[in-house]
């Protein structure tokens, strides 16, 4: 099964509206993304996976800052979160860097949703692939996601 229709699979089965879509460009970076889509960049939902003491940690942070470690370990009570390697980020989640969806997972994983991505009345996450993304909302990938909302930068 294609890692597109995987994803799309969990959104049906968590009753999402919005599809997954493959774009002819690529969706990687934030910022190639908001370009494709004609959307700010803090509303797209970064999907990154860390290494939280050990165990997988999936953090949607807004495409407009970056994820401040030692500040979420200290908000989470961790003792070290570090971003994990490829291969960890795909024994964790089935998919690749740059694709990484907020759903879709071999197991559920810890997931915190950047409190930033509140602001935006659409985001749109990646969808599996590194050019594939899918529409949703702050509250619905929290829910979707049984998602912690949490501020993620300093």
């Amino acid at each position: 099964m294609s890692a597109v229709r995987n994803v799309q699979d969990a959104l049906d089965e968590a009753g999402v509206e919005g599809r997954a879509r493959t774009l002819p460009q690529s969706t990687r970076t934030a910022a190639e993304a908001a370009d494709a889509l004609g959307c700010p960049v803090g509303a797209i939902a970064n999907s990154l996976v860390f290494l939280a003491d050990d165990a997988p940690l999936l953090v949607l942070t807004s495409g407009a800052h970056r994820v401040d470690v030692e500040a979420l370990a200290a908000r989470l009570g961790r003792g070290r979160i570090r971003r994990a390697k490829p291969d960890e980020v795909r024994a964790a989640t089935g998919q690749v860097i740059g694709g990484v969806s907020p759903v879709g997972h071999p197991a559920p994983l810890e997931t915190v949703v950047d409190e930033a991505l509140r602001q935006y009345s659409q985001v749109w996450a990646a969808a599996g692939t590194p050019n594939a993304v899918f529409p949703t909302t702050f509250d619905e990938l929290v829910r979707i996601t049984k998602g912690t909302p949490q501020r993620v930068d300093g």
